[in-house]
């Protein structure tokens, strides 16, 4: 193991440029020294010791495995769960002359290959790879050929199945490792109780690490709950906090349908206030951020996908308009206020039945084992060899209907999802050419994103139009054998409507096909490991009543969020003097 003076003062085979830790964070990120816990956690890094990294929202987690990368000789990879938020933190990178890129399904085959030949001449020093890229073993094979000295793991919490945002390819990310060579790693995260971190110790298979955890309380942010009843009223009360703070807000809402609406209201309201979700084209996305961003729009109101990697220091509120589904959620986004350190405001608009829509969610994620059992007893009913349609509305109805009342074409949905995965139920005969294509996008659009590099791409949107024309809006089915044969057929269109699909410029989906039974012919046949779906399920809604209990205390609100997280402050503390409840 390399000594830590050792490794902050090595050179590159150029010499060229600072080396050392502090010099880097000088010289390259403009700071004059760490913040608290980041030097711990470099120091640990170029170390090569395994590090799990807690740092509060706006603590700076980022810097924690940055530094190191310049530092070490090699490549370090970085698993960030969300395209957008990589690619925001390489623009910044990049900007600031530190050779990084991304590897994900935006690309195409000739651009993926070129970053990983610039990452085996030393030009990219971090690669931000999403967990499911790392599935593929060729690519493992070439990033350990390359040589991999440092392994960041972005997100960390997602790992656990009591974690916030538990996504299954990270459960894959210890195998990875090994594969990658067993680097070094440095797990990072926001939010996680004692509980998700054990998780994500073992999950990972860190070795004797280095837990860094600064702690959990933002001194300088003021939490308050306003109760209402309806809609109707949170508006008055947004409207009335809007008009009474002329600083920088973001107004967080549940679903894209409220961020249009809101935006509307505040407009009304002249509150100058500009609209950000999934559901824009990418170009208004990003003006709308840069205007969030430079100042010329005060009132950002958003799902809550906006602000991941998002460095804005001088948001002086944040307003939830509705309860979010877990504290840790909560905890995370009014984080994105107050980042310079000075005053400010956290504000929750809660009503009771904003819970009905998480447990909506919870149940059609997690159906009980009842809901599912029922829907197997109407698959065996209905199923007579042939299959019944996969993805046909009418088929859905039909078996709820068969199951019995109380289960809906939703339930039905969730249900067939566990049944797949238990391999109980498959989906067969569909068409390997015959797709059903919607195009999403506008002509304005496509040719203002679709550029040089991406010819495959605009060829095939091209070869569809000619095809269909204007019901390609609608959705339309089209055998991609029978496209001009310069596409290799559906072998060759089909990655490029991948990549379509994941830049939002086309849904599509195979046609035909229907669901059958594998082999069992009774629910005691059934694989399915009921334990961990129930343990999913009361994890998720122990959240969400945790959420609702923040909601309703009338005791200290920071003492319930430390005391929350497992930060020993919170026993010394009885009186915050800044929160709702203790003013």
């Amino acid at each position: 193991m390399t000594s830590v003076a050792a490794t902050r003062t090595r050179r590159t085979k150029r010499g060229a440029g600072p080396r050392t830790a502090t010099d880097v964070l000088r010289d390259t990120f403009g700071y004059t020294e760490f913040r608290a816990g980041q030097l711990a956690a470099v120091d640990s890094a170029l170390a090569g010791r395994d590090t799990l990294v807690v740092l509060p929202t706006g603590g700076g987690k980022s810097l924690a495995y940055q530094v190191p990368a310049m530092v070490l000789p090699g490549l370090t990879v970085v698993v960030s769960p969300l395209i957008s938020l990589m690619k925001d933190q390489v623009d910044v990178l990049t900007r600031k002359g530190v050779g990084a890129a991304f590897l994900n399904s935006t690309l195409s085959l000739n651009d993926s290959l070129d970053r990983l030949a610039r990452a085996t001449t030393g030009d990219i020093k971090l690669l931000y790879v999403a967990p499911e890229r790392l599935a593929s073993e060729r690519l493992v094979e070439r990033l350990r050929s390359i040589g991999v000295s440092l392994l960041a793991v972005d997100e960390a919490h997602c790992v656990s199945q009591w974690g916030h945002d538990f996504r299954p390819s990270y459960l894959r990310l210890r195998a990875m490792r090994e594969g990658l060579g067993s680097p070094p790693c440095i797990a990072l995260t926001a939010t996680a109780t004692p509980h998700v971190r054990s998780d994500i110790i073992t999950h990972l298979g860190l070795v004797d690490p280095e837990v860094v955890i600064t702690g959990f309380d933002r001194t300088n942010l003021s939490y308050a709950v306003q109760s209402v009843r309806r809609d109707k009223e949170k508006d008055q009360v947004l409207v009335s906090a809007l008009l009474a703070s002329r600083g920088t807000t973001v107004v967080y809402a549940p679903t894209r349908k409220a961020v249009d609406r809101i935006t509307g209201v505040l407009t009304r309201a002249d509150i100058g206030a500009a609209a950000y979700h999934a559901g824009l084209a990418g170009d208004r996305r990003r003006k709308v951020q840069d205007d969030f961003m430079s100042g010329r729009v005060r009132v950002i109101v958003a799902t809550n996908a906006f602000g991941m990697g998002i460095d804005k220091p001088d948001v002086r509120l944040v307003i939830h308009y509705a309860m979010p589904g877990t504290l840790e959620a909560y905890y995370q986004e009014a984080g994105r206020a107050g980042r310079d350190g000075d005053h400010s405001d956290v504000l929750l608009l809660h009503a009771y039945q904003d819970r009905f829509t998480h447990e909506f969610f919870i149940k059609t994620a997690h159906p009980e084992r009842r809901t599912i059992e029922r829907v197997f007893g109407a698959l065996l009913r209905a199923t007579t060899g042939k299959g019944i349609a996969a993805n046909d509305p009418d088929a859905l109805d039909a078996l709820a209907a068969l199951a019995g009342t109380g289960i809906g074409a939703r339930d039905v949905e969730a249900a067939l999802r566990v049944l797949t995965s238990a391999d109980a139920v498959e989906t067969v005969g569909a068409s390997s050419s015959l797709v059903t294509v919607r195009l999403l996008a506008t002509h304005a659009r496509i040719k203002k994103e679709l550029s040089e590099g991406a010819e495959l791409e605009i060829g095939l949107l091209r070869a569809l139009w000619t095809v269909a024309r204007d019901n390609l809006y609608a959705g339309a089915t089209i055998d991609l054998n029978g496209l001009p044969p310069g596409f290799g057929g559906s072998a060759g269109a089909t990655p490029i409507l991948e990549t379509l699909a994941a830049r939002q410029f086309v849904a599509w989906e195979r046609s035909g096909g229907g669901l059958a039974l594998t082999g069992a012919r009774s629910v005691r046949d059934l694989e399915v490991d009921w334990d961990a779906l129930d343990t999913r399920r009361r994890a998720e809604m122990a959240k969400l009543d945790t959420m609702q209990k923040y909601a309703q205390t009338r005791y200290c609100r920071r003492t319930f969020v430390l005391r929350y997280f497992g930060d020993k402050s919170a026993a010394r503390m009885r009186n915050c003097r800044s929160c709702d409840n203790c003013l």
